[in-house]
């Protein structure tokens, strides 16, 4: 019975991960209140394993990554179209829609806690209105 106990203990704890893991959904929107061309958060704290799941919600955005930790592949979504990615790195991922980048429609995404790449992050050249927002964001984190 012990043995039988220790199994299913073990075999619990293999999949507790994906059992436990969330999807936080972030809407790419034309309009949010007096702000155009946003996401509709602009910092998503998760865990590993959790997933981000972007809704098309306007259509002519996207997701792209661009800056991330060490070792992360970069991610671009198909415009106007609902995209998904599950995040197993800790650190600060900066995105931008594509051809909005101009209109400051970024976010930022805090994998456990970690904010060992924020200093990257914080340097990355941006341009228009994105310059200013990146500076807002970086200063609410932590």
């Amino acid at each position: 019975m012990k043995s039988f106990l220790i199994i299913i203990v073990f075999l619990l704890s293999l999949f507790s991960g994906s059992v436990f893991a969330k999807t936080v959904e972030v809407e790419m929107l034309n309009r949010s209140g007096k702000n155009i061309m946003v996401f509709s958060k602009r910092i998503v704290n998760i865990n590993s394993g959790d997933n981000i799941f972007w809704k098309a919600t306007d259509k002519g955005h996207n997701v792209e990554f661009v800056t991330v930790p060490d070792g992360v592949k970069g991610f671009k979504s198909k415009l106007g179209k609902d995209a998904n990615y599950t995040f197993s790195k800790p650190g600060v991922y900066l995105y931008q829609c594509t051809p909005h980048k101009m209109m400051g429609m970024i976010g930022i995404v805090v994998v456990d806690n970690n904010y060992n790449n924020l200093d990257l992050v914080k340097k990355t050249k941006m341009i228009g209105k994105s310059k200013k927002i990146l500076k807002q964001i970086t200063k609410e984190l932590k």
